[in-house]
């Protein structure tokens, strides 16, 4: 049915009608219409349009030469045989490959020379960085700063020896680790448990450590602890409390502690101690990453050189 300018129907017979205009925007109508609303007719411009057509045929190009079309175990391949899975691999082939003289490099020489090298030493240090994150982090820290337990790696105090080689065996063999036939062995007597010593001696022994860091102690207490540090932990520790890394032992002169500082923390070391274990890396990492996670932590800041020990 036509309608008239004012939207409302030709009562004309006969007569030919244009299309019904709305009388607001002077557009045409369609014959849509909903509870008395009816549609303008309004087409889509033609460049949009030009679009819609254009995508339409790039998207049948595109199924047509690369995967796209889902299937019941696979999918379809398309006529190229491209797809983005191949394409990483092939690229990561290539990173590879490149990497494969520096990394044979690493492997081959002495931990002294890649050192002394400061491109590769950059580079070993890098890739020790990134797997001492993967690895290393849940105990000694994101920034190797340790914790109650877990040495911290940035100072100067190594139990086992802060030389490169000294730190690559350990990372080889692990501490206490029983799996691994080379690893560090250390073991401090249980000294009140086993009944070697009593707690008033245990108590002097602590106050001495105390004095021997410098930090606030029983001066008379300390000096009845002298001598029995002498006869039960300076064979191990030295006799000023310097430390013995062949042996594992901790230097008790400084302010670095494995656990902490407080007196009764001290005297329950003495009583029953802690030891801890760290796993042997040997089979988990190959040895270019081990050489390259030595180079990182002797790089840390508190790295020993072979020359400082041999000093010493």
């Amino acid at each position: 049915m036509a309608t008239n300018a004012d939207n409302k129907p030709s009562e004309a017979k006969g007569q030919h009608a244009g299309p019904d205009i709305d009388k607001v925007t002077g557009q045409a109508l369609t014959d849509h219409e909903w509870d008395g609303i009816r549609e303008l007719n309004n087409p889509l411009p033609r460049w949009w349009l030009w679009v819609f057509y254009g995508s339409v045929v790039f998207a049948v190009v595109y199924m047509i030469l690369y995967p796209s079309i889902p299937l019941i175990k696979d999918g379809t391949t398309g006529l190229l045989g491209w797809n983005s899975r191949a394409a990483i691999a092939r690229e990561l082939s290539e990173v590879e490959a490149g990497r494969q003289a520096v990394m044979e490099q690493i492997r081959s020489l002495p931990l002294e020379d890649i050192r002394a090298d400061r491109e590769l030493s950059q580079i070993a240090f890098r890739g020790g960085q990134s797997a001492f994150k993967v690895n290393c982090v849940q105990c000694h820290g994101s920034g190797a700063e340790g914790g109650f337990g877990y040495a911290n790696l940035n100072d100067d105090d190594w139990i086992w020896g802060g030389t490169l080689e000294e730190i690559a065996a350990t990372i080889r063999h692990g501490v206490r680790y029983d799996q691994d036939p080379d690893t560090r062995i250390s073991e401090m007597p249980a000294f009140g448990r086993d009944g070697l010593l009593d707690d008033d001696q245990i108590a002097a022994i602590t106050q001495f450590v105390l004095s021997l860091s410098g930090q606030e102690h029983d001066a008379a207490v300390a000096e009845t602890g002298s001598q029995l540090y002498v006869d039960n932990c300076a064979v191990c520790h030295g006799e000023s409390g310097e430390g013995q890394p062949m042996l594992g032992a901790p230097a008790l002169n400084d302010a670095v502690w494995l656990y902490s500082s407080e007196p009764e923390v001290i005297a329950s070391q003495i009583y029953n101690p802690k030891h801890g274990v760290m796993p042997a890396w040997t089979g988990r990492l190959d040895e270019v990453t081990i050489k390259q996670l030595a180079i990182y932590v002797h790089g840390l800041g508190g790295g020993q050189s072979a020359e400082e020990v041999s000093a010493n």
